[in-house]
């Protein structure tokens, strides 16, 4: 699903909003999360997931045409960990979908 999929759904879903609002409050929900990640914070969906910021610490690296030892230095990444009710809810949809042997 892309973000204008999730404005369509919410205009469709709730028929009291344009589309313009609804692709407002998409963008106005995607950017309290981005900003909140940016300043370290936790964001926390019950029944959905979490999202937090990683370390990741500085380290060699091998540039892949030369070979050459390359320094990369320390990132912060953003990690996404599901809550149990997406998993569990994400589960079965698999096993049905999959083929079984």
């Amino acid at each position: 699903m892309t973000r204008s999929d999730l404005v369509e759904e919410l205009a469709a879903r709730f028929s009291q909003l344009t589309h313009r609002d609804a692709e407002f409050a998409v963008k106005t929900v995607l950017d309290a999360m981005s900003q909140a990640l940016v300043k370290g914070h936790r964001i926390e969906i019950r029944g959905f997931g979490s999202f937090t910021i990683n370390r990741r610490p500085p380290r060699i690296g091998r540039n892949p045409r030369s070979g050459e030892s390359v320094q990369i230095p320390e990132k912060r990444v953003p990690h996404f960990k599901p809550g149990k009710a997406l998993r569990e809810a994400v589960e079965p949809a698999i096993a049905e979908s999959s083929p079984s042997a």
